[in-house]
């Protein structure tokens, strides 16, 4: 199968470089998908979960949110803040999820819901991609994959 390289890169460091057969996005008008020889495009990104996939395994991250822009040689994901499920602390993103939910109940009407949203949005992404994880190590276990 065809691949293309693939840069995720957040001001901190470098998450991920190596060529991929498709990447899955949380683009801001739904999921998006690339594949080898995509259109040239520039999106913005919402916080989710974002999906690699390479030579038959998925590899799962968490992404706050940010920019993707596919290129003639490569896709470079410029992302506010983006997680592999093991760098994830599971207990603080719970805290982070519990917190946005408070502030989605409590918030008086006439403020902006927008930043717990975000906020909600971006602790679930990290969770939803902690569970992923811990799924596929228990099927792995299952099979007797170590």
């Amino acid at each position: 199968m065809s691949t293309f390289r693939l840069e995720i890169i957040t001001a901190e460091r470098q998450v991920f470089a190596d060529d991929v057969n498709v990447v899955v996005a949380p683009g801001i008008e739904g999921e998006l998908g690339i594949l080898p020889h995509h259109a040239p495009l520039m999106t913005m990104l919402n916080p989710g979960e974002l999906l690699i996939r390479k030579d038959g395994e998925e590899i799962y991250l968490a992404v706050s949110g940010g920019f993707l822009e596919v290129r003639p040689d490569k896709v470079i994901i410029l992302a506010d803040a983006c997680e592999r499920a093991e760098e994830i602390d599971i207990e603080r993103a719970e805290q982070a999820k519990r917190r946005a939910e408070k502030r989605l109940r409590t918030h008086p009407p006439e403020l902006d819901a927008s930043r717990a949203e975000a906020a909600l949005r971006r602790s679930l992404a990290r969770l939803k991609v902690v569970e992923r994880r811990r799924r596929k190590l228990k099927s792995d276990l299952g099979r007797g994959h170590s």
